[in-house]
């Protein structure tokens, strides 16, 4: 038993990965980037109505949106699958 290259390992997404990947690559990049700026508006204004629980409830999507789209980003300039082999056949 030999070690194989890091090329020649068998690495491909899972189903689930996939499916995920092919519904997010149909969103505008921006669209994540509005919707953390939205996060944070709504975060602001519920801090000055004075629910500061619910503000940082809200307040900690800003992060996980911005994460989201520079996922989707790098999905859609680079693939997830390039190193598949059955995916190109």
């Amino acid at each position: 038993m030999g070690l194989k290259s890091v090329s020649e390992q068998d690495h491909t997404e899972g189903q689930v990965a996939k499916t995920i990947e092919d519904q997010t690559a149909r969103l505008p990049s921006d669209t994540f980037l509005w919707a953390a700026i939205g996060s944070m508006a709504i975060s602001a204004s519920l801090q000055m109505a004075g629910n500061k629980h619910a503000s940082v409830f809200v307040g900690q999507w800003a992060p996980t949106l911005l994460i989201l789209g520079l996922y989707n980003k790098l999905v859609k300039q680079l693939g997830s699958d390039h190193t598949d082999v059955r995916a190109r056949v």
